[in-house]
């Protein structure tokens, strides 16, 4: 069984003793690559750290973009080191996680929008499929993906999805793949269960967002990539698939979104 995970975070520090070894664990169940998505303070080097992870592992590619958390970071400055990052690394593959966050409100929502339509458009620019994070703002998400993206084809992942059915209908309608973390795993989390029946197999993908929301019955420890298998398998018992056909077709949506061939 192939498995890519299309969302974790091993550059952080809570890998820096192991990181070797959590590769390798990935590797050892079946997860054939993995989008390390780089966050911080885009005037530092948390970005070079995300990007050096994915160039140190042959399965590991990268995704370079401002969270909404730190929008109020962003200008022209840190646009061009993200710039020098993407054409300094066939490794990145992606621009993001970028998005609103409305839970937090670590930068102004105004500031959030304008930041995350112009990533958008800077994104479309390079070529590179979004990542998008959305917490609380589900109907505001959508407009402006429905309005940036809808008509010309640009894609991306809505990751570690929280939204609703509706919300979800309406990125698959938009072209974007949804993609699931270990949340959905949760016994409180029936309202992400729902928002996974509504979405078609070729949209689908998995993560574990790792360090956080680790699946059952890792919950307690801290997420890494093999983790992914056991959301897969959730998800596939869940929709009423075989594990292998769910894992076929996750990677096969994740190699066609990047236009990535894996010898997987």
């Amino acid at each position: 069984m192939n498995l890519i995970d299309s969302h974790c975070h091993i550059d952080g520090e809570q890998f820096d003793g192991d990181r070797d070894e959590v590769v390798r664990r990935a590797k050892d169940v079946g997860v054939v690559a993995m989008l390390n998505v780089g966050t911080g303070d885009p005037n530092t080097d948390d970005f070079s750290r995300a990007v050096a992870v994915a160039e140190k592992y042959d399965n590991v590619y990268a995704a370079v973009g401002v969270h909404p958390h730190d929008a109020k970071l962003y200008d022209d400055k840190a646009e061009n080191h993200l710039l020098e990052l993407v054409n300094s690394s066939k490794k990145v593959i992606a621009w993001g996680e970028i998005g609103l966050d409305y839970y937090y409100d670590h930068s102004p929502r105004d500031v959030q929008r304008a930041v995350f339509v112009r990533q958008i458009r800077k994104a479309r620019e390079l070529g590179l499929p979004i990542i998008i994070h959305s917490r609380d703002a589900d109907d505001e998400t959508v407009e402006i993906l429905a309005a940036e993206c809808s008509w010309d084809g640009f894609r991306g992942i809505m990751h570690c999805f929280g939204g609703t059915p509706q919300m979800a209908d309406e990125l698959v309608s938009v072209g974007f793949m949804i993609s699931f973390a270990g949340n959905v795993t949760f016994k409180k989390a029936e309202n992400l269960r729902e928002a996974a029946r509504v979405v078609p197999l070729d949209r689908l993908l998995v993560e574990t967002d790792c360090p956080f929301l680790t699946p059952v019955p890792f919950r307690g420890k801290r997420n890494e990539p093999a983790f992914v298998v056991n959301t897969a398998g959730f998800l596939a018992d869940l929709l009423g698939v075989e594990p292998l056909a769910l894992a076929e077709q996750t990677t096969k949506n994740f190699l066609n979104l990047f236009d990535l061939k894996l010898e997987v």
